[in-house]
């Protein structure tokens, strides 16, 4: 028999608070609480229930990436020898570990995973397919796809 998670139940005012945290995370509960029209006390209770639910999940930054000196961003599809628990294992853990690594999914279809990174030049580019990416565990093959001009980039998810 299947079981459902409970689904939560936002209302406009949830959504609104959402949506402006995605925009600005750095809002004061005060600014947040004037923008959706509450209280400050208000706001603030529902900002910790929706961070009780895992709704927000955490705060960050989001660092500009040419501004650190890291100009490309390449996509990596990844196909590995084998696909038995181990190398799945060994190879998403040394994904875990290596900081270049931004993004790595694992994909449904012809492919095993997709990889994100940023590099500075054509130089930093060869070393990490070379010295990481090529030697991760299992990988057999991987194709990799440069980014030419970002049309759009958001981490806002749609509510």
């Amino acid at each position: 028999m299947r079981t459902e998670s409970p689904k939560l139940q936002f209302d406009a005012i949830d959504r609104e608070i959402l949506r402006e945290l995605q925009a600005d995370g750095r809002l004061s509960n005060v600014e947040l609480a004037e923008r959706v029209h509450l209280s400050p006390s208000a706001c603030l209770r529902r900002v910790k229930a929706l961070e009780d639910a895992g709704v927000i999940d955490r705060y960050v930054a989001l660092l500009n990436a040419k501004a650190l000196g890291q100009h490309g961003t390449c996509f990596s599809i990844i196909n590995l020898q084998t696909m038995n628990d181990r190398v799945l294992g060994a190879f998403e853990q040394a994904v875990r570990d290596h900081p270049e690594v931004l993004d790595c999914f694992y994909v449904a279809g012809s492919n095993d995973y997709l990889i994100r990174f940023s590099y500075r030049d054509a130089e930093d580019l060869e070393r990490f397919h070379t010295q990481v990416l090529m030697r991760l565990p299992g990988v057999e093959r991987s194709n990799s796809m440069l980014v030419l001009r970002t049309v759009k980039r958001t981490t806002a998810l749609p509510l």
